[in-house]
Parts: C-alpha cells; sequence; structure tokens
C-alpha cells in the first residue's frame, strides 16, 4: 500500500488515480471540509481516507503494509500569513514522516516547489547542499516552509542520520489540470481563463511593473500535471534515486501565450485585457521563472514534457468543457 498524503488535493488526486490505474493499493491522508474536495477522490478505489490528526494511529495500525510515502500534503496558499499553521504542516508533519520512513526503511517522495527560489535572482538549479540552499530567499511563508525543510533534510543527511532508503524531494513549478478547482485564488490561470473563454468575454491578465517585461509577457516554467504524475511514477521505479530535483518543462512561457492557448482550445478568439497589479504583491512578484532539467535528466529521466498548448488543450477540451470535469 502506498500512502498519498494531500491526496484529495490536486497533485495528489492525480497521483492516486495513477496508482490505482496501476492496480496499487492506495491510502489518502487528508482533510475534506465542507465543500467539494471530496470530489476529486470520488472515482477512486481507496484502502483508506485518513484525516492527518489520526496519521500516527494510521502508521502504527499499518507499518507492515505501508509500502512508500508520498507526501503531497500540506499548506499550498502563498498568501497564507498564519506563520505558524504553516509550520506545523508544512514542517513538523514532513519531519515526522521523514523519521518514520527512516525508521521503517520505507522510501519517501515529497513536494517542495519553485516557490523556495524567491525572485530567482540566484537562478533555478536545483542544487541540495546546505550552503547553496542557505542562498535562497523565499518571497513568501509558503515557500519559506518548503525551503525550511529542504535546508533539514539536507542537515540530516549531512549529519549522517539514518534516513528513508528513497528520499526525493520535488520542487514542483507552475502545475496546471484536473482537481484543482477546490483552491480558490491559488487555481492555475488556465482555470481561471476558461468560464471567460467560454462565454467569449475578455480576460485580465496583470500587467507588468518591470520595464523589462511587457503586459502578459511575465514568464513562468507552466507543466502539465500529468507530467508530475509520471515523474513520480518514476521515482517509485527507481528507488535508488533520490536528491532535490526540479520539476518543470525547462521553457518559460508567457501568461499571453496561456492565455491564448485557452481560448483557442475552447473554439475561441483570444480577448485578453490587463489590469494593474496589487500594490501588496508587487514586491513579492516572480517576473521570470524556468526549471534547470538537468538534474532529473542526469538521474535518468527520459521522458519527454508536454507542450503548453497540448497541456492546455486536454484540460479545457478533455476536462473543463465536460459535464463532469473531475479525473
Amino acid at each position: 500500500m502506498i500512502l498519498v498524503t494531500g491526496g484529495a488535493g490536486f497533485i495528489g488526486s492525480n497521483i492516486a488515480a495513477a496508482l490505482e490505474q496501476r492496480g496499487q493499493r492506495v491510502a489518502v491522508c487528508d482533510w475534506l471540509g465542507w465543500e467539494d474536495k471530496w470530489r476529486n477522490i470520488a472515482k477512486r478505489d481507496l484502502e483508506e481516507v485518513v484525516a492527518p490528526e489520526q496519521i500516527v494511529d494510521f502508521l502504527d495500525r499499518c507499518e507492515d503494509e505501508i509500502e512508500a510515502i508520498v507526501h503531497m500534503g500540506a499548506i499550498s496558499s502563498t498568501t497564507e500569513v498564519d506563520a505558524d499553521l504553516i509550520v506545523e504542516s508544512n514542517l513538523r508533519l514532513s519531519q515526522f514522516l521523514w523519521r518514520w520512513c527512516a525508521e521503517q526503511e520505507v522510501p519517501f517522495i515529497y513536494a517542495s516547489s519553485a516557490a523556495t527560489y524567491g525572485d530567482g535572482i540566484n537562478g533555478f538549479k536545483d542544487f541540495e547542499g546546505r550552503k547553496d540552499l542557505a542562498a535562497l530567499n523565499p518571497l513568501n511563508a509558503y515557500g519559506w516552509s518548503k525551503h525550511l525543510f529542504d535546508r533539514w533534510v539536507a542537515h540530516q543527511k549531512e549529519s549522517g542520520a539514518v534516513q528513508p532508503p528513497q528520499c526525493a524531494g520535488l520542487k514542483f513549478f507552475n502545475v496546471y489540470g484536473p482537481n484543482e478547482y477546490h483552491k480558490g485564488g491559488q487555481r492555475s490561470v488556465v482555470e481561471q481563463v476558461y468560464p471567460y473563454a467560454a462565454r467569449d468575454e475578455a480576460f485580465q491578465l496583470f500587467k507588468s511593473h518591470n520595464p523589462d517585461y511587457q503586459d502578459g509577457g511575465q514568464l513562468r516554467d507552466f507543466i502539465w500535471v500529468g507530467d508530475c504524475v509520471k515523474v513520480i511514477l518514476w521515482l517509485l521505479d527507481n528507488q535508488k534515486v533520490s536528491g532535490l530535483f526540479n520539476v518543470g518543462t525547462g521553457k518559460a512561457r508567457s501568461f499571453d501565450d496561456l492565455a491564448k492557448a485557452v481560448y483557442t482550445a475552447a473554439g475561441k478568439q483570444p480577448k485578453i485585457e490587463y489590469r494593474d497589479m496589487p500594490e501588496e504583491l508587487r514586491g513579492k512578484y516572480q517576473y521570470y521563472t524556468q526549471a534547470d532539467m538537468s538534474k532529473l535528466r542526469a538521474a535518468g529521466y527520459a521522458e519527454s514534457f508536454t507542450e503548453l498548448e497540448e497541456g492546455v488543450r486536454r484540460y479545457v477540451q478533455n476536462y473543463l468543457m465536460q459535464p463532469d470535469k473531475y479525473l
């Protein structure tokens, strides 16, 4: 059995679906809340759905059955301001699971984030040594919490602590795809643009407040969620591979490109306008991200990554345009 924490969330539910398709027994640890997040796992044949506060009892009860932990659970909002809550969820739980996997000799794959790179002034190379990690300066509490755990893992490795037989941290860049609908303002721009495209209305992107970028020309490494899942499945199949890895496409594209792809996939002519970025975001805004994928490639990952237009087409036509948009 594989435990997927955050398994009812966006990336986690996509992982659970892929594992189920493989015939793998899957348990999910997550909070479902009061709205429709449960629909992300409604089609899955699950062993158990465990609340985070029950995870210790679950692991004690099922320790002989757990083959791997895929730890996607976190407070993932980049606008969350309760730093104590973020530390409890994003650091302490991660440390507990890492130690449990070390003691039980169970592979551990966890979600880091491209938010750890901050404004990108130090580049987007997925170094994992303590000195290199110390040079990064995340712009928000979410990115800092992910960075803090990356640094903690690096310290455990360098100090000679007992480690899980596999430990892989994944710095996800801008992921889009089905089952992100519960994320509110943190949904991908694809999902936010689509309703406007469907109504044949204009969507407003942020103006640029950096003279090096035109309006809508801000660049991101957008990655189809299915590609993220493929990386995780590959890691589960190659348990000698450990380390901290970027998960992006290695190709930055503009928000203009993304929005135009959504309109095209919906069969509409693009209608894009621009609005001022809120003042509170301007000092924390990344104008450019692009994953350096050479480390994952060197580790042996050979799959190609989905081009932006094709990924957007799949998402729009196979999910967002359908009566049932869930995976």
